[in-house]
């Protein structure tokens, strides 16, 4: 295989249903053109926690905790077509990055 055969799709979201919905897509677009795909695989899920006080006077103990988590998979595309891979529509929680 050389360089310039293969695309690398990252892609990343807070909602894991979208994600996997996302990348379903990717991977049904692809073979329809005829490229081979490899994934998706899941990449480790960033969880990002905060801890807030509730009141700033009297209840100053009392603390709310919060968490953001990130979900990643990773998409290889091998002898892709780029036409078909454009036109892609992808949910707006989705973001996407592409190296070639």
């Amino acid at each position: 295989m050389t360089d310039g055969q293969r695309i690398r799709i990252r892609l990343k979201a807070f909602d894991h249903r979208m994600l996997d919905q996302s990348a379903v897509e990717i991977v049904e677009t692809a073979k329809r053109t005829g490229a081979r795909v490899a994934g998706p695989i899941p990449l480790p899920t960033l969880i990002e926690r905060f801890t807030v006080n509730r009141s700033p006077h009297v209840d100053k103990k009392s603390m709310d905790q919060f968490e953001i988590r990130t979900h990643k998979r990773l998409l290889d595309i091998i002898e892709p077509t780029v036409d078909e891979l454009k036109k892609l529509n992808l949910p707006a929680g989705v973001d996407i990055t592409i190296k070639i």
